[in-house]
């Protein structure tokens, strides 16, 4: 997958198969009945995760979870998306509540400063700084990406062996 180029932090891609979603759960159920030590693949529904375990497991390595979708013609849509780590992913996500309440709060005062005809450029400046640490947290999460990216195309060849 070509993701040199992507804006996204969470990549994703598609891929039509002419079986049912049966079969292709089957699949996936025998694969994770005889899995490798390396990969965990959970089944629920029309929802599978694959995740790395033991020593390969990193708070860098993605999980990639498909979503099958039956199509009319007896055919399988399948959704897949490559996410970071959940805990990961729910720090960034706060980080980034934080950042945004700081600069909505101080946007508040700015404007207060401003009615008042009071100095403001102590809230400025914070506003500035909220958004370089929004732009350094887009960086670090696009430096995590790379950093399991060989680990996306593991997860993303072993799924293409699976449904073949």
């Amino acid at each position: 997958m070509e993701t040199e180029n992507e804006i996204r932090l969470r990549l994703r891609f598609y891929k039509d198969v002419n079986e049912p979603i049966a079969v292709i759960k089957e699949k996936l159920q025998a694969h994770r009945d005889t899995q490798p030590q390396d990969y965990s693949v959970k089944v629920n529904d029309e929802h599978v995760w694959f995740h790395f375990k033991g020593d390969r497991k990193h708070y860098w390595s993605p999980h990639l979870h498909l979503e099958l979708e039956s199509k009319e013609d007896n055919t399988t849509h399948i959704r897949c998306l490559f996410g970071p780590d959940s805990t990961l992913w729910t720090l960034f996500v706060f980080l980034h509540f934080v950042v945004a309440g700081i600069f909505i709060i101080f946007g508040m005062i700015a404007y207060s400063n401003y009615t008042l005809k009071a100095p403001l450029m102590m809230d400025v400046i914070i506003m500035f700084i909220m958004v370089i640490v929004w732009f350094l947290l887009y960086v670090i999460a696009r430096q995590i990406r790379e950093k399991g990216h060989d680990q996306m195309n593991e997860l993303e060849q072993v799924f293409l062996k699976i449904i073949r």
